[in-house]
């Protein structure tokens, strides 16, 4: 598939709808080949009575048109190559359209379209439009109801809302009626349909409503769609318990599939999942997938309300629903496991994939100015930054300001379309705040840098903290303004007494202080200061921006040692490797790391999941952006060579970790997950050790009795450089060669794994025979394993690995244009190597920039290249 040159949207050209289609009646005739939709839409003008109504279409046969029953000829409409245009119908009047489609024949996995011989549809963000024309856009919110008929053969039809009608009509044909009373915009219609294993659940709402649940999965995989379940059910009593949301449906329903472009899509009561985040067990997934299940799971349960009952007036307030709902599900997460952990987890994956986006040519706010395709802002910048966002929102009015504003919001925006500023109105009414300035955080891109350093004054028994924020320039936005920065502050003792201090004219004194820094710089004094102490100035890490502390090495072990912050704790490790790493101390003391690492293991009974994430280093993707000339060969020498001292000085302790026998029975609980994890990174240590260690990560991968383990084991082996990775390769391609999720990880492991013929490698696992073009789960297998975990390969110096990813993103846009857009985002770095790599990187986009390519891909390359 090819498109015609793209145009720009602009946020600031937003204009409302001039028609609005108040209801709409859909007949579906389902046929893989040939599909008929028949779609009455109630119309009435709302605005200049000389625009004519313009309905957006892609790839449809138009096979008839009327107006209030009576048909259109040509002369009254005409069909443009992205719509149909009528330039004067009435005020106000029934439009009847009747399309044919072809949903075998979509490979875009956009609209209507066939996955294992079953029916399913993704409008989000612009799909509606492939199934029938329509008034594609957000602000547009309509009451569905649904007739689909099928041949008997199909016993499961599925759509939003409620079922009101099933059976055999008198054509022969099953056939079901669904009706939604909720008004929505067309992005959230879901249809369904097909043979699948289902299992059923209830939920009794606090209200006393009975909510029928159920999970539909490929047949003979409905016991591993348990779990999930059960994340359902305590996603809806968490959102009941925490922010008050009650379900508001008969029914719920999730549709898992395996040909799908995200990971699942919230459409209202009928939510489709790829189905790597339903189908788990502990044969086949890993603690990850059952955690990324139940994270994801709730995330779309909590847009029922935070994007489905308030939704966005407009694509560029993306990040009002999903930053929104991010945030939702990692307060869901945290409560559900250790929230140290997930608070850890969640800034790893901000740092690896929002801070690469804001320090390269991809960089853009939090709310978009412009966009070509909206599917391409679907970014870490509008999710997770987005959730940080609110996370400081929170910090800077309190908990129950911030409780009383999100009440607000749903009472007021129930059943609206919305944008950023109706959000944050509702929360400086109820705080009293000027919240005009916090907007920056939305319309500015970039990480801030936050520098901190600190002065003692022994006779007057103060310490003066000095705060200064810049952030660099981006596209588009070359001058920053000072954002407001939400900071927990909190001095201690070299020999780790946290210190009671008072701030300016404070009588209480307290051991952690908020404050924020509003302004380009400022001082902030702490009195009844005993001794020079040490700093910690961004606890719970509080704010998305990169902190330069100034702190020695010797003030970060006692970090390490004492803080009582858990974040901190970590990320003072994190930063003793990172400088050692990085050259920035010649002689960096690595014993003292070891040390530290030693005591995390003392402790790692009390959090094993946190001593884990404390023994693992810094990895190659962070170190590559916070190098400003970075070396992805010296960088991945230097980071090995530390991972091995640290393995040979806590071998002796390593070894019972690593080869302790698995838990039974299994238990995707976070205490045991933590426990695996512990293992895991043991593991990852001793691989450093190369042959020397290759019996013991045999042992572990030829014992494992849990995916977990057997994956831990097998990235192991694949790092280690041992001859066994072969073999261990081999025997897990047999069990598994008939679970395509699980060979999914048996691609991952091989791309990801850092050997020499990683590149020639990857080249053979693209003409393997089970390598899938047309399935995005086998693509991002391959290729995002290889670009994201691979990063000394994917960065060759020769320019092999830029060739093999914009080979492989060519090939897949003539298919599936949103997901070869999305594979392309590991170019955003390359502007950060030295020339030699430069140009080999430039070579290849400007290549891609020569073909055809879609408006997806060129956009990305337009953007990467400028």
């Amino acid at each position: 598939m090819r498109d015609a040159d793209a145009t720009t949207t602009r946020l600031a050209d937003y204009q409302p709808p001039a028609y609005l289609i108040d209801e709409i009646a859909l007949v579906f005739t389902l046929d893989p080949d040939a599909t008929l939709v028949a779609a009455r839409s109630h119309v009435r003008r709302v605005g200049d009575t000389t625009v004519p109504l313009v309905l957006d279409g892609k790839r449809l046969d138009l096979q008839s048109i009327a107006i209030d029953g009576e048909p259109l000829d040509t002369t009254q409409y005409r069909i443009e190559p992205d719509g149909l245009i009528i330039e004067a119908p009435p005020a106000e009047f029934h439009l009847d359209v009747v399309t044919r489609i072809n949903p075998a024949a979509n490979t875009t996995l956009e609209g209507l379209y066939m996955s294992g011989g079953r029916f399913c549809t993704q409008c989000e963000a612009e799909g509606f439009r492939a199934i029938t024309f329509s008034l594609d856009r957000p602000d547009v919110l309509s009451r569905y109801a649904v007739r689909i008929e099928a041949d008997p053969a199909i016993p499961t039809l599925l759509a939003n809302g409620n079922l009101i009608e099933s059976g055999i009509a008198d054509n022969g044909k099953r056939f079901a009626v669904w009706v939604d009373p909720h008004p929505k915009p067309c992005y959230l219609f879901a249809l369904c349909a097909g043979a699948y294993d289902s299992i059923a659940d209830e939920f009794v709402t606090r209200s006393g409503r009975r909510v029928a649940l159920a999970i539909h999965v490929d047949p003979g995989e409905a016991q591993r769609a348990r779990y999930a379940m059960d994340s359902l059910k305590r996603a809806m009593k968490w959102d009941e318990e925490v922010f008050g949301r009650e379900y508001d449906l008969d029914v719920f329903n999730i549709v898992a599939v395996r040909d799908f472009n995200f990971g699942a899509m919230e459409n209202k009561g009928l939510n489709v999942f790829n189905s790597s985040l339903i189908l788990a067990d502990a044969e086949t997934a890993t603690d990850g997938d059952f955690e990324a299940i139940e994270a994801v799971v709730g995330h779309e349960y909590f847009h029922n309300w935070t994007g489905n009952r308030i939704t966005c007036r407009d694509w560029f307030q993306l990040c009002l629903k999903e930053g929104l709902t991010v945030f939702r599900e990692q307060e869901f997460s945290a409560d559900q496991r250790s929230r140290p952990v997930q608070r850890i987890k969640d800034v790893k994956r901000l740092r690896g994939r929002q801070f690469a986006e804001d320090a390269g040519p991809l960089a853009h706010p939090v709310r978009p100015s412009s966009y070509q395709k909206i599917d391409n802002f679907y970014t870490a910048t509008v999710y997770e930054k987005g959730g940080e966002v609110i996370r400081m929102l929170e910090a800077l009015i309190g908990e129950q300001a911030f409780a009383d504003g999100m009440q607000l919001y749903f009472d007021r925006r129930d059943g609206t379309a919305s944008t950023v500023e109706d959000f944050i109105a509702c929360f400086a009414e109820v705080s009293g705040r000027d919240l005009s300035q916090f907007m920056r955080w939305y319309d500015q891109a970039g990480t801030p840098a936050l520098q901190a350093r600190g002065a003692y004054d022994a006779g007057a028994r103060t310490f003066e903290l000095r705060l200064k924020q810049t952030t660099p320039p981006t596209p588009g936005q070359p001058h920053k303004q000072a954002v407001p920065i939400p900071l927990r502050v909190g001095l201690m003792t070299g020999d780790g007494v946290a210190l009671r201090t008072r701030r300016g004219s404070e009588r209480e004194a307290r051991e952690e202080h908020a404050l924020v820094l509003d302004s380009p710089e400022a001082a902030f004094t702490f009195h009844d200061v005993q001794e020079a102490p040490i700093p910690s100035v961004l606890r719970g890490f509080s704010a998305p921006v990169v902190l330069d502390d100034g702190l020695s090495v010797a003030d970060r072990l006692g970090q390490m040692a004492h803080d009582p912050d858990p974040f901190t704790r970590w990320e003072a490790g994190q930063a003793i490797a990172r400088a050692s790493l990085l050259g920035r101390n010649a002689n960096a003391p690595n014993a003292g790391l070891i040390a530290a690492l030693g005591r995390e293991l003392d402790r790692a009974q009390q959090d094993p999941a946190l001593a884990a994430l404390a023994l693992r280093l810094p990895d190659l993707n962070e170190l590559i952006l916070a190098d400003p000339h970075p070396d992805p060969d010296r960088l991945y020498a230097a980071r090995e060579s530390l991972r091995r001292a640290i393995a040979e000085a806590l071998r002796g302790r390593l070894l019972p970790l690593a080869r302790a026998k698995s838990e039974t029975p299994f238990s995707p609980g976070a205490e045991a997950a933590g426990r695996r994890a512990l293992k895991s990174a043991a593991l990852d240590l001793l691989a450093a050790l190369g042959d020397a260690e290759a019996d013991t990560l045999w042992s572990a991968f030829e014992n494992a009795a849990s995916m977990t383990e057997s994956i831990a084991a097998l990235d192991a082996l694949g790092a280690s450089g041992a001859p066994a990775f072969e073999a261990a390769l081999e025997r897990f391609y047999t069990r598994w060669r008939d679970n395509p999720l699980v060979i999914d990880k048996w691609f991952a492991s091989q791309a990801a794994a850092p050997r020499a013929d990683a590149i020639a490698r990857v080249e053979r696992l693209r003409a393997h025979g089970d390598f899938e073009m047309r399935n995005p789960n086998r693509v991002r297998a391959l290729a995002a394993a290889f670009a994201m975990r691979n990063p000394r390969a994917f960065h060759a110096a020769d320019g092999a690995g830029y060739r093999f990813l914009a080979g492989l993103a060519r090939d897949v846009d003539a298919l599936n244009p949103a997901l070869a857009a999305r594979l392309l985002t590991p170019f955003e770095t390359w502007r950060r190597f030295d020339s030699h790599r430069q140009g080999h990187a430039k070579a290849e986009l400007e290549a891609l920039a020569a073909s055809q390519l879609s408006k997806n891909a060129r956009e990305m390359v337009e953007r990467t290249l400028a």
